[in-house]
């Protein structure tokens, strides 16, 4: 009896200390009301990294903890996951309203940053080192985040979206929306994209977050033209050029797009990929800068 005895509290004490999906239903200022969820391993690095994961519309955080790949290289490398969730919108994100795609006054991306700011205090977090990344609909707040926030995010992984503010006086940012004119492929000159995302900011002229965007070109609901408008905009607003396409990265269906050197922004098409085109979780944490 005693063995067994032993063996349950073991057991236990295991449990009690393996990491899982926690709610925080108080981390500040919720304009809209959507809930945070954190992932924090048993094993957190010193100042942690923090890494804010968007699910796609009619998704849900726990969704989309469990549809990728990213709790487990948090457990690996010791950085925090960020689970922000939306009921709103048929659960898709704001990405259309002047709240969200204006710094510091409100909507979805307000409440997002305040969750960024409870992990960083919480968790002694490293400020430096925060990052976004989403499908879909969390693609295009990967993108409103990282032009409405680039004092808070150094860098976004967008798989599937749209360029920041391409949503702006639709009335809603949801499939069943009356104006599909963004999914459909809105089009603008770099330099008009570029003057959205500083126009969400006007007085910050600091260093831009870097983008890396994933795009299927057999998206019939995110016309993949929605990618290339992304990559126009972020190039303009980096001052990057495209400087050399690469077939065959990260697989024999896409082409991957490096703009410079690659390292503050690149793009992936793929072919025959409809919606969305699947996480690559190793490619996105490289590209942040957390996997060698």
């Amino acid at each position: 009896m005693a063995l067994y005895a032993l063996l349950a509290a073991l057991a236990t004490s295991s449990t009690a200390l393996a990491a899982s999906l926690q709610q925080i239903t108080s981390f500040g200022d919720n304009p809209t009301n959507i809930q945070m969820f954190e992932y924090v391993p048993d094993k957190l690095a010193e100042a942690p990294a923090v890494v804010v994961n968007l699910h796609p519309c009619g998704g849900s955080a726990a969704m989309w903890f469990r549809g990728t790949k990213m709790p487990t290289y948090a457990d690996e490398l010791g950085f925090v996951l960020i689970y922000p969730g939306t009921t709103n919108m048929n659960n898709c994100w704001d990405v259309h309203s002047p709240e969200s795609l204006t710094h510091g006054k409100g909507g979805d991306a307000l409440a997002i940053v305040n969750m960024v700011d409870y992990a960083l205090k919480t968790h002694g977090g490293d400020p430096q080192r925060v990052y976004v990344m989403g499908s879909s609909s969390g693609a295009m707040m990967t993108n409103v985040l990282a032009g409405s926030y680039p004092d808070v995010f150094e860098a976004g992984s967008a798989y599937s979206g749209t360029a920041h503010a391409c949503f702006a006086g639709a009335p809603s940012a949801t499939p069943m929306s009356p104006n599909q004119t963004c999914a459909q492929g809105l089009s603008h000159t770099p330099e008009e994209w570029a003057s959205f995302v500083h126009n969400s900011y006007p007085d910050y002229d600091g260093p831009r977050p870097r983008m890396q965007i994933f795009h299927g070109n057999a998206d019939a609901l995110v016309r993949p033209a929605c990618a290339v408008e992304a990559l126009k905009q972020w190039s303009a607003v980096l001052g990057e050029t495209n400087t050399q396409n690469v077939t065959g990265v990260p697989s024999s269906a896409y082409t991957q797009l490096i703009y410079g050197d690659g390292s503050k922004l690149m793009g992936f098409f793929g072919a025959g990929v409809g919606h969305t085109a699947p996480v690559n979780e190793e490619l996105t944490l490289r590209f942040f800068g957390l996997l060698e």
